[in-house]
């Protein structure tokens, strides 16, 4: 849905988009706060909540009592009790442009009186991309701990924080009461533990550190948090029976001689420049931090003017978090390795130090080919400003959706001093053959074929695939652990439809391995049983023939109409000269580099071979066509051309082809007849020199009967 400029929006159309964002980000607090499970990621949440803003500025009486302004936090998880916070748990106003910080800055000069030459000094720490929590302290012991809530209430977590070895259960020298706020996160190192322990106890799977941080604190069972490697920075205070300092800088190093942990990273800044500069700094040593962060936080310094700056109703006035762009993140290139896919290409990937993009974990990116990595474009010239990238190198990883991460840039300034080209293979790290890049191909590709493992299993997975056999049961990782497995091996299609038979000779049978049992090895051999009947255009689509896709499947099973006819075609149109090298090109959606990859194919002595045991096994189903009997056109071959008014060019192709013939996209001899709309050119010409019979759309229509 297209969203209209809120500066164009009609009062009516204000009110039905405001109470639909008060919907949205209702929910999406539900989610964030209370399921710790975001649908959403961080930057869509912030362009909710932006464009509510816009809406209610303009449109100030339309103000909902529900606003999400309004809003802190989230509702409260069941199953805790509540405790209510004595000095309310704010939220902070966000800046995404370097303008915004500039704004910030002017705006507390305006409100203090201050010009632009007075000193302002703040302090700028990372944000912590975690989950909020209040620690009371009374009389130097902890008495409890709370989440932040909606703000005003939060959830009694005490047992669980007091499991958490950072956060200190006594202190010594504090106030008599002393309320430390802070935020509870967990590292990338022991997030990834984490989930790997989870997966093997097929417990549940964390999307990000956040959430596993989040959803860790918060668990009924205490033993549990206690399991899970929690910790605690503390960056803020609540009630307090006597102040910590008189600045920010001070409280916070003062927590830290308490037994916090604080951010060593927090740093007094001068101005907006030296905000920014530092915003900077921490953004590119966000690789090297181990913990997720998401903007920095800047506040004023000194605490006497936080409290004449006060508060709006949920946001300080003196505090603001400059978030960094939810889809960037800069992190270190440890090592570039090699993928050989179905069709041979050597995919290069950038193995990362984990961080977080868009809310989601990414350790892997794609380098595309060599020619990305050297900076070259398709041509091999040095693209302007492109930099060879280079294991060791610090690079900038985004993710535009849900697309494949990729790298964007590269801080030549970070690069290790042994830094070297990346010099790519020349042969498959999977097989040794040799890997060779054609004449216009982006790509280096392996000439191992069949003998090479990497795409031996690539190509199973793609055979068992949803639009090729579909075998209910046999997914990809099923097909991998066929592969390496000694007694029921799967090394190629043929394999699959022999795997009960060999089973029933095997030692050790299916249904005693892990994994399987009675039930599902018989639920397996059924399924392929199912599939030995399979029609035409879906046996073309599994053999992961290189250009050869869902489409033109259909177009060859078509045209061919029946395996054997299929086959001889394509043997025949080897040499790539002749009838049957003709008649292939000539079908309509067939090109040069198709037709080459399909008597490539079949050319291929091995491949051909395992193709052949292949359909021993299979009973392909031809595809049916309207009974000839009374059609004026069966067995011709008709090409279309110019613009069809009465139907599509589609429309037409299928009811011929409906008929009895065969549709063809290029004039030759073998065409019989040629329908021409208006705007039809050279093949129009060509049928004439030929003598081949034109005819126009109304002609064609009560040719057919369908005038």
């Amino acid at each position: 849905m297209e969203l209209v400029d809120p500066a164009k929006l009609t009062e009516q159309q204000a009110v039905a988009e405001l109470a639909r964002l008060a919907a949205e980000l209702a929910q999406a607090n539900l989610d964030y706060h209370g399921k710790d499970a975001p649908a959403i990621s961080d930057a869509e949440y912030d362009s909710l909540k932006r464009r509510n803003v816009a809406i209610e500025a303009r449109f100030p009486h339309l103000k909902r009592e529900d606003s999400p302004t309004d809003q802190i936090g989230g509702p409260l998880a069941e199953g805790f009790s509540k405790i209510r916070h004595e000095v309310r748990m704010l939220s902070l106003g966000n800046a995404f442009e370097e303008g915004e910080v500039e704004e910030f800055d002017a705006r507390i000069r305006k409100y203090l009186g201050l010009s632009n030459t007075d000193p302002l000094v703040y302090t700028a720490e990372p944000k912590i991309d975690g989950l909020s929590l209040s620690l009371r302290y009374e009389g130097g012991k902890l008495s409890y701990a709370a989440t932040r809530g909606d703000g005003e209430t939060g959830e009694n977590v005490t047992a669980n924080a007091k499991m958490v070895a950072s956060i200190p259960q006594r202190l010594e020298d504090a106030p008599d009461v002393l309320e430390v706020r802070g935020e509870v996160y967990m590292s990338h190192a022991d997030f990834a533990a984490l989930n790997e322990a989870q997966e093997a106890a097929g417990g549940k799977v964390f999307a990000n550190p956040r959430n596993a941080a989040a959803g860790s604190l918060r668990q009924l069972d205490a033993n549990i948090t206690k399991s899970r490697p929690l910790a605690f920075f503390a960056y803020a205070w609540g009630a307090i029976s006597e102040p910590l300092a008189d600045t920010q800088m001070a409280a916070i190093e003062r927590l830290g001689a308490l037994g916090f942990q604080i951010n060593p990273l927090t740093k007094l800044c001068n101005g907006p420049a030296a905000l920014i500069d530092h915003y900077h700094e921490i953004e590119t040593s966000r690789t090297d931090l181990g913990y997720d962060i998401d903007g920095v936080v800047y506040k004023v310094n000194d605490l006497a003017l936080q409290r004449r700056l006060g508060f709006r109703s949920t946001t300080p006035r003196w505090a603001i978090a400059h978030k960094f762009a939810a889809e960037l993140a800069w992190t270190r290139l440890e090592a570039i390795e090699i993928q050989v896919g179905r069709t041979g290409a050597l995919s290069p990937v950038a193995r990362l130090v984990p961080v977080t993009v868009g809310g989601v974990v990414v350790s892997n990116a794609t380098l595309h080919n060599e020619d990305y990595i050297k900076g070259l474009d398709s041509k091999g010239a040095k693209i302007r400003g492109g930099k060879d990238i280079r294991e060791g190198d610090l690079v900038q990883v985004y993710r535009a959706g849900d697309v494949i991460p990729k790298v964007a840039d590269v801080d030549l300034s970070e690069r290790p001093a042994d830094a070297v080209p990346y010099e790519f293979p020349q042969t498959c790290p999977e097989c040794g053959s040799d890997a060779l890049r054609e004449e216009g191909d982006a790509v280096r590709r392996c000439t191992g074929g069949l003998i090479c493992p990497a795409q031996a299993v690539e190509k199973l997975k793609h055979f068992v695939s949803r639009s090729a056999f579909d075998i209910d049961g046999l997914g990809a990782k099923q097909v991998e652990a066929f592969y390496h497995d000694d007694q029921l091996a799967v090394r190629e299609p043929a394999d699959i439809f022999t795997l009960k038979t060999r089973d029933a000779q095997a030692l050790t049978k299916l249904k005693n391995r892990d994994g399987w049992g009675e039930t599902s090895a018989r639920n397996l051999f059924e399924a392929i049983d199912q599939r030995r009947s399979i029609p035409l255009n879906r046996v073309i689509f599994a053999l992961g023939i290189r250009h050869v896709g869902e489409s033109a499947s259909n177009l060859l099973a078509r045209h061919y109409r029946t395996w054997e006819e299929f086959e001889k075609a394509l043997r025949e149109a080897e040499p790539q000269e002749g009838a049957a090298w003709d008649e292939l090109l000539s079908i309509d959606g067939v090109g040069a580099v198709m037709a080459s990859s399909l008597t490539q194919a079949f050319a291929q002595e091995a491949e051909y071979a395992s193709i052949k045991r292949l359909v021993t096994e299979l009973e392909i189903e031809p595809v049916e066509s309207v009974s000839n009997d009374g059609s004026p056109v069966a067995g011709q071959t008709i090409v279309f051309t110019g613009t069809l008014e009465k139907m599509t060019r589609a429309e037409a192709k299928a009811r011929a082809e409906q008929l009895g013939a065969k549709v063809s996209g290029s004039v030759s001899a073998k065409t019989d007849l040629l329908v021409a709309g208006p705007g039809a050119g050279s093949k129009a010409t060509k049928a004439a020199d030929l003598g081949i019979k034109v005819i126009d759309e109304d002609d064609w229509l009560a040719l057919i009967g369908d005038a």
